[in-house]
């Protein structure tokens, strides 16, 4: 497949140089450079992800819109010695 793909002036020199010093193709080598990117990534462990906790609820109870955080806090509390 054709495709185009712009590549820096000195990095394509660079390549240049290194497929002739090889005995290869600018193709070959791109290739063999996006294998190698590609399979490294799909080595890597996938990040961390936070398991989805929430609680199937219906948001916030209507008393504390409006609430700042620290009002929240202080009825999470009461009653409990906070």
């Amino acid at each position: 497949m054709k495709t185009t793909v712009e590549i820096s002036d000195p990095l394509l020199r660079d390549a240049r140089k290194l497929a002739a010093r090889e005995g290869t193709t600018l193709r070959a080598l791109i290739e063999q450079g996006l294998r190698r990117v590609l399979s490294e990534r799909k080595q890597r462990k996938p990040g961390f992800r936070l398991r989805d906790a929430s609680f199937k609820g219906r948001g916030l109870h209507p008393d504390m819109q409006g609430a700042t955080w620290e009002q929240i806090l202080d009825k999470i509390y009461e009653g409990r010695g906070g």
